[in-house]
């Protein structure tokens, strides 16, 4: 936006509108080379063959996180033998490991389909090096000591402090998942991203890309660079640096409440322009009235009170312009697949995550028509599903 009102400024109205024309041009040239190219049965193999080379021993490489991590519950569980917290339980249907990984098969099949009709580019996870993964991999083990010593104590506000307490919400001062920092240090910014890939098996940056449909579909022919996307509760970043791959000119704003996760997103997405970030809560979007066309928010509104859920999604709906669109990715809720309704019960006893349980049974719905906003669909994804809601145009 600065660089557009830079020109502007200087009298560049004519640069601006010749530069939006070569973009459209040159857009629409690119994509039909890559379908096109995509026609051809070498180039759909040789997109199939570097689909999976990225994202299988990715796979590979978190599912064995999760092996280890269990081997080693089953060990501390032996250990303590009598003292053992009580093991999560349900009477609900519970998904066998020959399922989950039918239905991760599933997203990834989508992924790459998505990849093929030129919906988004080719994905980069960027992990980083060898070496980075294997750092990260460490802080990931060496808290798990901690986070089982929380779930059999019941340790759950060890992050509501003197130095914290007034500073964030009380809802947001606990230890989420049980680890150790909740959402408030660097070292649990470093680890987060590994925890999450761990929890959905190395599926969770497949997940958030199927948002990125549901925005092709309200930002097609038009100037990338003068729409304008938040994302809330962006985290250490990693949808946004997917949609730069996406949209690389997209002026785009990530929002979030723990400064030590905005930090680790601004070095993160470091190779990015047209991006900010800003520490704050989507309580109160620090924005003005239909300033955006599209707000997103992945993996967030689970960890919201019931109130306020309500709070923030009007929020949503207060900054979107209209015929702005809404993107939520967070997990299924009960109704969505019946084989998967014993997981709504185990989760939240095996991961702190005190407002899952009215998550589960929330009817978005029904809040999106009180915010003025229309539901427009539901997509699932793996154990995920999008969530897209769109804000109608004046009449």
């Amino acid at each position: 936006l600065s660089v557009s009102e830079s020109m502007l400024e200087r009298g560049g109205l004519g640069q601006l509108a010749a530069g939006t024309r070569s973009a459209r041009m040159a857009s629409t040239r690119n994509s039909r080379r890559w379908k096109r190219g995509m026609s051809n049965p070498l180039s759909r193999i040789a997109t199939r063959v570097a689909y999976g080379a990225s994202q299988l021993p990715r796979i590979a490489w978190y599912v064995g996180h999760g092996l280890a991590m269990r081997r080693l519950a089953e060990e501390a569980r032996r250990r303590d033998s009598g003292t053992a917290r009580q093991r999560a339980q349900t009477n609900a249907p519970v998904p066998d490991r020959r399922r989950l990984y039918a239905d991760m098969a599933m997203l990834l099949w989508q992924d790459l389909a998505n990849v093929e009709a030129g919906l988004y580019p080719l994905p980069v996870d960027h992990d980083g090096s060898l070496l980075t993964l294997l750092h990260r991999s460490r802080l990931f083990f060496e808290d798990l000591p901690e986070i089982y010593r929380r779930r059999k104590s019941g340790g759950r506000r060890e992050v509501l402090n003197e130095k914290t307490a007034g500073k964030r919400p009380r809802y947001y001062l606990q230890n989420f998942h049980f680890q150790s920092g909740g959402w408030m240090t660097e070292e649990s910014a470093k680890r987060y991203d590994t925890q999450v890939e761990v929890l959905f098996n190395g599926t969770a940056n497949a997940m958030r890309r199927q948002a990125l449909p549901q925005l092709r579909e309200v930002f097609a022919g038009r100037d990338q660079r003068k729409l304008r996307l938040l994302d809330i509760g962006c985290g250490t970043g990693r949808f946004l640096d997917l949609v730069k791959q996406t949209w690389p000119r997209l002026p785009s704003l990530g929002l979030d409440l723990s400064e030590p996760y905005i930090e680790y997103a601004k070095r993160h997405l470091k190779r990015w322009s047209w991006i900010n970030f800003v520490v704050g809560n989507a309580e109160s979007i620090p924005a003005p009235d239909a300033s955006y066309d599209a707000v997103t928010s992945i993996f967030m509104f689970h960890e919201l009170p019931p109130k306020v859920r309500r709070i923030v999604f009007g929020e949503c709906a207060r900054v979107l312009k209209p015929g702005g669109r809404l993107v939520l990715i967070d997990s299924l809720q009960h109704g969505d697949e019946p084989d998967y309704e014993g997981l709504f019960d185990l989760f939240p006893q095996n991961y702190h995550e005190p407002y899952y349980a009215s998550y589960t049974t929330e009817d978005f719905g029904a809040i999106a028509r009180a915010c003025g906003l229309t539901h427009i669909r539901d997509v699932k994804a793996f154990v995920s599903k999008v969530m897209v809601f769109d804000k109608p145009l004046l009449t």
